[in-house]
């Protein structure tokens, strides 16, 4: 009977709270308190996400949710995901327009070069541009070398800043997928705040070589892709979560001490007519309340910065 090395519970990073050393262990209500503009209780941060899906995808080192399913050319997906970028991307503008609200648009570099137009009625509309990688088929992960990492990073941020004309410091992974490095190289490259780590619902610091980037509370599992098309609810039962979301958000906010409400949609799914309508009534109901300040991830960075010690953000 073969029996486990002396070393294998040898873990050099064991210890309370996350085992890597990017942020110091801390609990939410331990923390100071947040003062959103104008004693909000709510910053309501809503990211559509402008993707791109090439038709011959290579699905390395995994594929991403949304990424082709069948043999090439998969036409029935791909033109399906180009839907919102074609279409629902507009409802989702009119959508927020009604009810007087902005937001920040996670923006693959290949939208950018492909349908500039895209980047235009995002600009007009003073939204703010976020990174979202060159396209969902160049993930970052583990297994690629760091400069080829940083090379993919400078072209993508190069790409958006020129066509945007923002200078563009918020990041979102294609697929939310991170090498080690990832965190160093975008901080390097001007990155102010990333969204890829969904273990807090507010912001906070993280260490890198380069200095602090911010991690920004982007929810995974109130996203529409993930409740209509990975858990098959239907619309009604996205609009009760996202209402449910932020009516215990807002419980547990007060003037003074804020929360951030993060809504992330996809056009090609949020998009269709028979879905807009139950975003639509999420929305109504959220602007319904007091305050509730609709700002970008830019500006909710900078407000929470404001609160910190000495007016600087610090690791946490």
């Amino acid at each position: 009977m073969s029996t486990l090395p002396e070393d294998y519970l040898d873990y050099p990073l064991r210890r309370y709270g996350m085992d890597h050393a990017r942020y110091d262990w801390s609990m939410l209500p331990q923390r100071p308190p947040v003062a959103w503009p104008d004693e909000a209780r709510i910053a309501l941060w809503i990211v559509p996400a402008l993707e791109w899906f090439p038709l011959d995808m290579q699905g390395k080192p995994f594929k991403p949710p949304g990424a082709m399913q069948t043999a090439y050319p998969d036409l029935r997906h791909y033109t399906l995901r180009d839907y919102g970028n074609r279409v629902g991307i507009f409802r989702i503008m009119q959508a927020l327009e009604r009810h007087g609200l902005r937001a920040s648009v996670a923006m693959n570099a290949a939208v950018a070069v492909r349908y500039p137009a895209l980047v235009q009625s995002v600009v007009q509309r003073g939204w703010e541009v976020i990174a979202n990688g060159l396209d969902m088929d160049h993930l970052h992960h583990g297994g690629m070398a760091e400069e080829d990492e940083r090379a993919l990073i400078a072209q993508t941020l190069g790409i958006l800043r020129q066509a945007s004309g923002q200078p563009v410091t918020g990041w979102l992974s294609p697929a939310k997928s991170q090498s080690w490095n990832t965190p160093d190289l975008l901080r390097e490259a001007g990155i102010e705040y990333a969204c890829d780590w969904v273990n807090d619902d507010m912001p906070y610091a993280m260490r890198t070589r380069a200095g602090t980037l911010h991690a920004m509370p982007h929810p995974i599992d109130i996203d529409d892709a993930t409740i209509l098309v990975q858990n098959h609810h239907t619309e009604d039962d996205f609009r009760d979560q996202l209402i449910d979301q932020f009516d215990l958000l807002y419980r547990e906010a007060r003037p003074g001490d804020g929360r951030v409400m993060a809504i992330s949609l996809h056009p090609w799914v949020s998009g269709q007519p028979y879905r807009i309508r139950a975003l639509e009534e999420a929305l109504a109901h959220i602007v319904r309340h007091r305050g509730v300040w609709s700002a970008t991830g830019g500006e909710i960075l900078e407000a929470w910065k404001a609160t910190q010690v000495d007016g600087r953000s610090v690791a946490l």
